[in-house]
Formats: C-alpha cells, structure tokens, sequence
C-alpha cells in the first residue's frame, strides 16, 4: 500500500500473502491528508500483484473501504517503508473522518487470540513491518528515504514524480500519474523488502534470486509505460 502526501490548506506541498506499503513522506497532518490513490502488491502462492486499490474516480471512502476489505479477506502480512509514520495513520484518521470499519484491522486480540501478541497496531509486531523503522532501531535521526535507499540498493527508486509534485499532479487531474507513482514505490518498496529477508536469512542467494526474477516477469508481463519505465531503470543501475 502506498499513499501520495498532499500539503493541506496551510502548508506547501514474512508469512505470506504480504501486502506492500510505502509512504512518500511527512508533510500536512494525517487527519487532513485525503486519499486519493492507494497501491498494493499482493504476494502469494499464486504470484505477485500489483494495483491501485478502485477505480480514479472514486471516492476517498470506497477506496479506504476496498484497502480495509483486503485486510478481512486476506489477513496479510503487511510490509511498509515508514508506514507507521505516514500512511497507516493517515488511513486511521481517515477511516474514522468517513467512518469506515475495520474489525480485523484494529483486533487487538478481542476477537482473535493470535493478535494479543503479534497485531497490525503494535510498533514491535510483524504483522505490520515497518522495514524503515526496523532497519533505523526505531529511530527517527537513523532511517533513510525510499528513494534513497532503493537507489544504494541498485534498484530503481523514484521515477519522474515524488511527494513534493503531487499535490500539483492532483490539482491538475492527474490521477492516474498519482496512482503509477503509487505503484511504483510499492514496487521499489516490496524489492528492498526481498533485500531485508536475504539479510536476516529467511532467504539464501537463490531464493532471492528467484523473487527478483518473479518481479521483473510480473512487469514485464504487465507491460506499462510506467513499468517499462522502472524496468529499464533497474536494468541501468545494474539491479
């Protein structure tokens, strides 16, 4: 999952299935930061995809209400790059300003006894894994961007638009542009995630090899200009 930021109106602009998400940054206060495009990539046994949650033109609710269904469906894992300090609590405010449910989200361990110690609001929890936040020891002064760390990592990084062009991408109807955006941070964001599993031994070279391999079929496969776009710069970087 990944959300645009937008400046509001005083400010300038592991087990698997896992669900990806990316933040593009801090700016305007959650509450206040509508959603207008959400991106996820879902892994699984049946491989791995990648989409903006609905349609362009709906509504901010129907979206946060088709990213909330994912997570009653599918229960994922779900994987950020500063999730925790962006999207996640933009998507609480919001959910709460349109007053969309999210049982199986906001289960503390009521409704299921596995969530009382591994739940999707638990900073120390894998349920929700913050890469970003682990990588940094959980301190703020210690992490590094996406585009930044996707770029030392030989994968592709930002490309044509980051957070700082949204809220004029919006302003111009620009929708769609938001939403490739969107993907392909998560994108960017599942790849250093592969990373972080070769590190920590959950995958050996081979394996890691194979997960790289099943994203850049899925892309190719896709056949978007945005994707053909990212492919060709991971092929420059050497990733």
């Amino acid at each position: 999952m990944a959300l645009p930021e937008i400046a509001d109106a005083e400010g300038d602009a592991a087990p698997r299935p896992a669900e990806i998400s990316e933040t593009t940054g801090a700016g305007a206060a959650p509450a206040v930061q509508p959603g207008v495009a959400i991106g996820c990539a879902l892994r699984d046994d049946q491989g791995l995809r990648v989409w903006s949650v609905g349609e362009a033109e709906d509504p901010e609710p129907e979206l946060i209400r088709r990213f909330f269904d994912g997570i009653e469906r599918f229960t994922p894992q779900l994987v950020s790059w500063n999730g925790g300090g962006f999207d996640l609590p933009v998507l609480h405010h919001r959910a709460m300003v349109h007053g969309v449910p999210a049982v199986r989200y906001w289960d503390w361990g009521d409704n299921d006894k596995d969530f009382r110690f591994n739940n999707y609001l638990g900073r120390y929890h894998t349920r929700h894994l913050d890469v970003m936040d682990v990588l940094a020891c959980y301190q703020p002064r210690a992490s590094a961007g996406l585009d930044a760390m996707a770029r030392l990592c030989g994968f592709p990084g930002k490309l044509g638009m980051d957070g700082g062009d949204v809220s004029a991408a919006i302003a111009e109807g620009r929708i769609a542009e938001v939403r490739c955006y969107c993907e392909t941070d998560v994108i960017n964001t599942y790849l250093l995630y592969q990373r972080f599993r070769l590190m920590r031994g959950e995958l050996d070279a081979g394996a890691y090899a194979a997960e790289l391999s099943v994203v850049r079929d899925r892309l190719t496969a896709l056949n978007q200009p945005h994707w053909r776009e990212f492919l060709a710069a991971w092929d420059a970087r050497g990733g």
